[in-house]
């Protein structure tokens, strides 16, 4: 399965560089790697990171500014992308079509080749525009995952709270993890 995970400058860049470190494992799982400039820089400030680190993760990565490359194609099979976290300009700019970097093409790929595209939104609260882009993205097929953690797992750490909404990035994906703890329903 071929997935491209795009990594956008909202903070929240742990989602990003844990989901590379989670598909790594994942033999099924070939991953393309878009890292925004900006998110280069969230990344390192956020988790100490570098872009480097990142691309070790991936089997291909690619310049956001790499508009023509093999990911800017519907001719190009790709099953799924996946943008964590995705920032509300990314967001906003997919929303209306303007693909003015590769991040923002792929994603208009995924969408006019009815493929999964599934947006990890970062930001609250959320004004009228930014609910009527996703309103938008979600009448073209986008997937709006907010990564919102659960706590009925009893998260004990950050970590717990990263994975709980990767976990279901990756069943949204169709990569579900044998792993992943799941609400089994209240006990009696």
């Amino acid at each position: 399965m071929r997935v491209i995970v795009g990594i956008t400058g909202a903070s929240g860049s742990i989602y990003g560089l844990r989901l590379l470190e989670r598909l790594a494992g994942r033999p099924e799982a070939e991953v393309h790697l878009i890292l925004s400039r900006a998110g280069e820089k969230t990344l390192f400030l956020e988790t100490g990171k570098s872009a480097a680190d990142a691309r070790k993760m991936a089997h291909f990565w690619y310049p956001p500014e790499d508009i023509g490359c093999r990911l800017a194609s519907g001719s190009y099979p790709v099953e799924a992308m996946v943008i964590a976290p995705c920032s509300i300009h990314t967001m906003s700019a997919i929303a209306q079509g303007i693909s003015s970097n590769l991040m923002v093409r792929a994603a208009d790929v995924a969408l006019k080749e009815k493929r999964r595209l599934i947006l990890l939104v970062r930001e609250s609260p959320f004004h009228l525009g930014h609910l009527r882009n996703m309103t938008a993205l979600a009448e073209m097929g986008a997937i709006i995952a907010p990564p919102i953690p659960g706590f009925y797992a009893r998260p004990q750490s950050v970590m717990d709270l990263v994975d709980h909404s990767l976990d279901r990035a990756l069943d949204l994906l169709g990569l579900p993890d044998p792993a992943a703890r799941r609400w089994e329903g209240s006990a009696p």
